[in-house]
């Protein structure tokens, strides 16, 4: 206890007229008290109790550590200063939390825009009407300008207490519910209600509907709630605002309506649908002497005035004959709202649809021998101006659409890229490529009618659709080459790597997207994007940085030398036309699809055949039916024989036999046509595809093609 840093611990022990012994320095003198650390004879109490507390404290916080949250006793003998100012803070932090909700969810300027699309006409590239859809919506409306009798009938039979409450209406509800007359819902609510939320009846809804129209209420004035709700509301006929309606059922301006006729419109907002004046005259009639009487009970119109007023008469003069939807229309419109402007005037948009192409396409599609099977057909130029579409046979009773939505297998209309991933690795068309039966691995494709060969050139082996040789030719290249071959060209569905059956065509998509791949070889400039509306051309600059790619020019022209073959030698003999023209056949597994695709002068075209419920066609391949409405639509198209073109009998001169301007346009049934000044005639004897040609030197017998595997 002597020891040096003890005693500078302790400075009163150091004291020189103090004795040095033991215990010396704990007394003030030898024969006195001891001394405590304050330097008194006495015990500091304070100061000991607040050591103890805190003691204590540290205590009772390290067994408060040990404990969960959510046991009972990690809340007990909480301090009441502790739990208000938590809970003051949790609500600040809700409040500012849902203020920050709502500012996201619910921006006040969507009450500005009309809660449905606008009207929307699509005109053919020659200005002919295709389709109108959309809602008829009219200008926003000022309350200012309406007359009063408009604003108060709207006030009697929806909202009395408008101008008085803050968003929702306790008295309003129990009215409502007493009396049967109004709605337990507010305007304010009703404006949240059709341009924020959904129209489910549940009360999670119905609470987020109150919020709103509370937020509403605090950022708008009462005239700004009236006039966004008055230019939104449905009124029936596929009609959206007062303007709107006032004109569809009346023909004059919401600020001429008169009581009468503003007291029907007023009554038409409970029930549009089955109020509408121009289906249902009488329950729109009683329903106005609803809201007239609404109005003398709000003090808005007297009894007498109340009974001079009749049912008004109707002045509808807006029609439409034009449909509402068609193939091509459904699937223009979305991409065309999406990219016009949000307001509430219609718009009429000239699309790249060609009328005289589309009629051509129809009649191909109907008059085909399709038995039970559905076909499909879609024309494009080779920039992607898509002019006509036709998804299916009958739109009225499938509005399916086979070009845009149907993903279907295409067959041997993919070799086209194993054969072009090879070319750009170096291939010629005169190389060989191995026809022979595979005999070894897990996946052993088969040729149609197991037909083989020692060996065919790329090309014989494209023009014949051979099977064998395109996996061997898939696997020589290697799948990524095909797969970026394949998406360079504006293939987006899922292509699997490591699969030699997507050499064949197993991996499904888009007529539409497969055409557009062709269009991008047509063109030699990819990808190209299909689109209802006139492409503009691209500027130097912008051709420079954002300009197509394009493969070399012997590959190109290698790629169109075999596509020529496939029509003029190979599986496509039957699409042949007068002119230069390429294209491929594809039929997938089973023949649960049929297609043709090809291209000719600038349009690029695309044929597909199939069941809906993917069943096997009845011996239908692609190098028949299919290949036969694309050169039908081609020659057509081509103006080859359309009705324009006929030559008229001239009494002075020969007539032209049957008027037909071609020869080869001479029905004569399939599997015989007229070509060269000869007659072919495709046929099998004993399941073996023979030609026979008869011309004015003889009778000539070939092998026939194979039909595409």
């Amino acid at each position: 206890m002597n020891s040096p840093w003890f005693r500078k611990l302790t400075p009163w022990r150091r004291d020189p007229g103090r004795p040095q012994g033991a215990y010396a320095g704990y007394f003030s003198r030898a024969d006195q008290e001891p001394l405590y650390r304050s330097g008194s004879p006495q015990p500091d109490f304070d100061r000991w109790d607040n050591r103890l507390d805190r003691l204590d404290g540290a205590v009772e916080r390290e067994e408060r550590r040990k404990q969960r949250w959510w046991q009972p006793a990690y809340w007990r003998e909480r301090r009441k200063r502790w739990w208000i100012v938590r809970f003051f803070a949790a609500a600040l932090m809700a409040f500012l939390a849902l203020i920050a909700f709502l500012a996201l969810t619910t921006p006040l300027d969507k009450s500005l825009e009309p809660v449905v699309p606008p009207q929307m006409t699509l005109l053919a590239a020659d200005g002919t009407p295709i389709a109108r859809n959309g809602a008829i919506v009219g200008e926003p409306v000022s309350v200012e300008t309406l007359p009063p009798h408009v604003v108060e009938a709207f006030l009697a039979i929806e909202d009395r207490r408008f101008y008085d409450h803050w968003g929702v209406d306790p008295r309003g509800i129990a009215r409502a519910a007493w009396t049967g007359v109004g709605g337990g819902s507010t305007i304010t609510q009703q404006l949240a209600k059709f341009t924020f939320l959904s129209p489910e009846r549940t009360l999670t809804r119905k609470a987020r509907e109150a919020l709103i129209a509370f937020w509403l209420e605090t950022w708008l004035t009462k005239d700004e709630i009236l006039e966004r709700y008055l230019s939104n509301t449905y009124f029936g006929d596929n009609v959206y605002g007062l303007r709107a309606a006032s004109l569809h059922y009346f023909y004059r301006q919401p600020e001429k309506l008169t009581l009468e006729q503003a007291a029907m419109l007023a009554g038409l907002v409970k029930a549009p649908s089955a109020l509408r004046p121009t289906k249902h005259y009488a329950r729109a009639e009683e329903r106005m002497k609803l809201v007239v009487a609404s109005m003398v009970a709000a003090g808005y119109l007297t009894e007498a005035e109340a009974a001079r007023v009749s049912a008004p008469k109707l002045d509808v003069r807006t029609r439409s004959d034009l449909p509402t939807g068609t193939y091509f229309a459904d699937w223009a419109l979305p991409m065309l709202r999406r990219d016009a402007e949000t307001g509430y005037e219609a718009q009429t948009i000239t699309t790249t649809l060609d009328a005289r192409l589309q009629g051509i396409a129809s009649r191909i599609v109907q008059r085909a021998n399709l038995g039970g099977a559905q076909a499909a057909l879609v024309a494009m130029r080779s920039n992607g101006e898509v002019v006509a579409m036709v998804g299916g046979k009958d739109y009225q009773e499938s509005p399916f659409n086979r070009v845009t939505q149907a993903k279907r297998q295409p067959g041997s209309t993919f070799k086209t890229f194993v054969w072009l991933a090879a070319l750009e690795a170096g291939a010629d068309p005169t190389d060989p490529v191995d026809n022979t039966e595979i005999t070894q691995g897990s996946y052993r494709p088969r040729n149609y009618g197991e037909r083989y060969s020692g060996s065919l050139t790329l090309e014989q082996a494209f023009a014949r659709s051979s099977n064998v040789a395109a996996v061997r030719l898939y696997n020589s290249v290697g799948d990524e080459a095909v797969i970026r071959t394949a998406r360079r060209l504006g293939v987006t569905s899922p292509l699997p790597p490591g699969d030699p059956s997507m050499a064949l065509g197993t991996s499904t998509m888009t007529l539409l997207e497969l055409t557009a791949a062709y269009a991008g070889i047509a063109a030699n400039a990819y990808p190209v994007r299909p689109t209802p509306l006139p492409v503009q051309e691209q500027g130097w600059w912008e051709w420079l940085w954002d300009g197509p790619e394009s493969f070399s020019g012997r590959v190109h022209d290698d790629m169109q030398q075999m596509l020529r073959a496939a029509v003029n030698s190979g599986t496509g003999r039957a699409a042949m036309l007068a002119g230069p023209n390429y294209g491929k056949t594809g039929t997938s597994q089973d023949n649960r699809d049929a297609l043709f695709v090809g291209y000719a002068g600038d349009l690029v075209v695309g044929v597909w055949i199939g069941n809906d419920d993917n069943s096997p066609l009845n011996g239908v391949t692609g190098g028949g039916l299919p290949a036969r409405m694309w050169r039908d639509f081609m020659r057509q198209a081509q103006g080859a024989s359309s009705a324009g073109d006929t030559p008229r009998a001239n009494p002075s001169g020969p007539v032209q036999p049957m008027d037909v301007p071609e020869l080869e346009d001479v029905p004569l049934g399939e599997g015989v046509r007229l070509e060269d000044g000869g007659l072919n005639i495709e046929t099998e004897i004993e399941g073996i595809p023979v030609d026979i040609r008869v011309t004015p030197d003889g009778v000539e017998m070939a092998p026939g093609s194979e039909p595409d595997g």
